[in-house]
């Protein structure tokens, strides 16, 4: 079970989490071996590798999900237990259901039946956090009849309302053209430094990653490399997680470094 310290030994602008050798097993097969990675508080971390690299296994891991060894800590910020926000990969839902985005937010939120209607101040934080990822206008649309696109968004505006520590995100542009997927990154960025939450994203999409992560965990299994984009994006390190020859990364589309993080594993030479 992931644990949580509200009261963190470390300094803030340090771990919002460490993996610590977290190992996951089904049916004799190894999915995660001996995982240790830290994610920078206030970063915006990218979990990238080929399919069935186990990158989703480890944010089950880190949600509870799935049972584990090894260990995950959840480092609070000294005024209680951190709140995590969740946007899947996909929704799954009947989508005949005669549901409208607002009512869809107001769910976790109101006790009474939501055919009694949506209180007011419910319907008002609703608008808020539609508008703060750009879909205010999507409110009164039946969550049935949008694009996957704006599922997205609808998704995100409801991890938000959580007011999140740490926001996680199970490559939530997938589906999503290309252009759609660099507008929702640049909104995520925004939103972090407006918030300042930690994100943890698993992405499937290199380009994307070295524009808007500021720091990358690479995972095949095992922990190839980790830190900011310029040291670890290397053209060896890519090719020992995909197995193949990738190409030479474009650096000067990265983050600057000295605006990725603090932590000490940020400090030092990716290691193999």
């Amino acid at each position: 079970m992931a644990a949580t310290d509200p009261h963190p030994l470390s300094q803030p602008g340090e771990a919002a989490i460490r993996f610590e050798a977290v190992t996951v097993e089904r049916g004799g097969i190894s999915i995660l071996d001996a995982v240790t990675a830290t994610v920078p508080k206030g970063s915006s971390t990218a979990i990238i590798g080929p399919n069935g690299a186990g990158k989703t296994t480890l944010l089950l891991a880190l949600l509870d999900e799935i049972s584990y060894q090894g260990s995950i800590h959840i480092i609070g910020n000294g005024t209680g237990f951190p709140v995590i926000g969740y946007v899947p990969q996909r929704l799954t839902f009947d989508r005949g259901m005669p549901l409208t985005v607002n009512e869809f937010l107001a769910m976790g939120f109101q006790k009474k039946p939501l055919w009694f209607g949506i209180r007011r101040d419910l319907q008002r934080q609703s608008l808020e956090y539609l508008a703060m990822v750009k879909a205010e206008h999507l409110a009164g649309r039946r969550i049935g009849a949008l694009s996957g696109g704006e599922i997205q968004r609808v998704l995100l505006a409801l991890a938000l309302r959580q007011e999140p520590d740490l926001l996680v995100l199970d490559e939530p542009s997938a589906g999503v053209d290309f252009q759609g997927e660099h507008l929702f990154c640049e909104l995520l960025d925004d939103l972090r430094r407006l918030k300042g939450f930690t994100q943890l994203m698993v992405c499937h999409d290199l380009p994307t990653v070295t524009h808007h992560a500021t720091h990358v965990i690479c995972l095949n299994r095992k922990v190839a490399a980790e830190g900011p984009p310029r040291q670890t994006l290397t053209n060896e390190t890519l090719t020992s997680i995909f197995g193949m020859h990738m190409g030479l990364v474009n650096s000067r589309s990265m983050p600057n470094d000295s605006a990725v993080c603090t932590a000490p594993c940020c400090q030092r030479p990716p290691h193999a």
